[in-house]
């Protein structure tokens, strides 16, 4: 999810913006609420949200069925998703450069495209291997939206007006996420995964049209140049930077629990003690609205407890919930599943929102790569998380996950006793300047 919340917005308007120049905030011709081309731009960006996310994690909700219909494990099929996914986390650094000199609304037009074609093509898919192939074409296509997106939204809206566009931008991610799986889902259980997987490519067909219809053209967007050598020495600087690094590493392993849950859930309701059908499964991820809620909580939470005591109350609920999902009672996977989910979104939105303030310069870089961070975590997690259900159940899918919490749980006390060294060094210094 990327599953997407109100402080994604953060991440991913960092992770595009744009390094060419932009037009100042008092032009004329920029976007804005009862602006003609205004209300055209916030439809054919939702439109795109709902594509990129319902095309995504497409296969998430259908992996028991894939699994049946190709003969394959649990670890197998799980791929279908951790390809899409990693492929994603991988084009998003060179994605972000290609808009630079291309334009946001080719790269975004151009992107949509290819990954609804593929989309077309994933439900014919003969073999498992083609699918997880096409699958990861499509994760690398869709790699252009989000690199885009947020940039386009910077250059043509006034700034008053730019929470309000992402914010619809935002909320077609989330729900292209949690219709996208829920569609499928249904329509497995009455015409097969191959009809759901065509579903959900036919929803993107028409969000596509009416995204490259409505989408005004870029009137403030100024090509710059493909420079290797300084995208790679600002990706160093980050990658240098140990607070960063320790972001990074809490947003990948925050991923991990929560891609390993969801891959998973499916196998794990399908069978004993639940036997629930194919279309109830896909509903459960209605619970994806928690995270909605959770991550706007996210900013009263910092400034009350701090970044830190944030992170010690997100990963609590999230390991809270994991344990309280061992349970064969029904109400109490679902209270399991609410808890690690608002857990998730509130460490996501703390982490992301906490690179932008620690990155001085380059922060679209920083930002873009805390979104590769994202979702390789996401790719490992599916996979690692389908192995371990496979070698032992739930209950290994669950100790993955605390294994992924308590990781969190470390970072975050070296990040803490780091900061307290800081101090004592700095303390003595300020007073001999003084």
């Amino acid at each position: 999810m990327s599953p997407a919340s109100t402080k994604a917005s953060t991440l991913t308007l960092d992770a595009a913006a744009p390094s060419s120049p932009v037009a100042p905030a008092s032009s004329p011709d920029r976007l804005e609420p009862g602006r003609p081309g205004y209300r055209r731009m916030s439809f054919a960006l939702f439109a795109a949200g709902v594509a990129t996310f319902a095309l995504l994690y497409s296969t998430q909700a259908l992996l028991p069925a894939v699994s049946a219909g190709f003969g394959a494990t649990a670890g197998q099929a799980s791929w279908t998703v951790s390809a899409a996914t990693g492929a994603l986390a991988l084009c998003v650094l060179p994605m972000s450069a290609l808009s630079e000199r291309f334009g946001r609304r080719q790269m975004m037009t151009a992107s949509l495209t290819v990954a609804v074609l593929v989309g077309l093509l994933v439900p014919f898919a003969p073999s498992l291997g083609w699918l997880i192939a096409l699958r990861a074409v499509q994760g690398a296509a869709l790699a252009g939206l989000p690199a885009s997106a947020m940039a386009y939204l910077a250059e043509e809206v006034r700034p008053k007006a730019l929470v309000a566009a992402i914010g619809l931008f935002v909320a077609g991610n989330s729900i292209g996420g949690m219709s996208g799986r829920i569609l499928t889902g249904w329509i497995a259980q009455l015409w097969g995964w191959r009809a759901a997987l065509g579903a959900v490519g036919l929803l993107a067909v028409a969000c596509a049209v009416v995204f490259h219809f409505m989408i005004p053209r870029a009137r403030h967007f100024t090509p710059g140049s493909l420079n290797p050598k300084a995208l790679a020495k600002t990706v160093g600087g980050h990658l240098a930077n140990p607070l960063l690094r320790r972001l990074y590493a809490i947003g990948a392993l925050f991923m991990t629990v929560f891609g390993a849950v969801y891959t998973v859930i499916g196998y794990r309701l399908v069978g004993e003690p639940f036997h629930l059908p194919q279309g109830v499964i896909g509903s459960i991820f209605l619970v994806y609205l928690v995270g909605t809620v959770s991550s706007a909580a996210a900013g009263r939470l910092v400034a009350r407890l701090g970044r830190r005591g944030a992170l010690y109350l997100a990963v609590s609920t999230t390991a809270a919930g994991l344990l309280l999902s061992l349970a064969d009672q029904l109400i109490a996977v679902l209270l399991g599943l609410v808890l690690i989910t608002a857990g998730f979104f509130a460490g996501h939105a703390v982490a992301s929102s906490s690179v932008s303030r620690t990155a001085t310069t380059g922060r679209a870089q920083a930002s873009a790569l805390y979104q590769s961070a994202y979702y390789l975590g996401s790719s490992a997690g599916g996979t690692l998380g389908a192995i371990a259900f496979h070698a032992g159940g739930w209950a290994g899918t669950v100790t993955l996950g605390l294994l992924a919490v308590l990781g969190v749980v470390s970072i975050t006390l070296y990040g803490s006793r780091v900061a307290r060294a800081e101090r004592r060094y700095l303390a003595p210094v300020a007073s001999v300047q003084n």
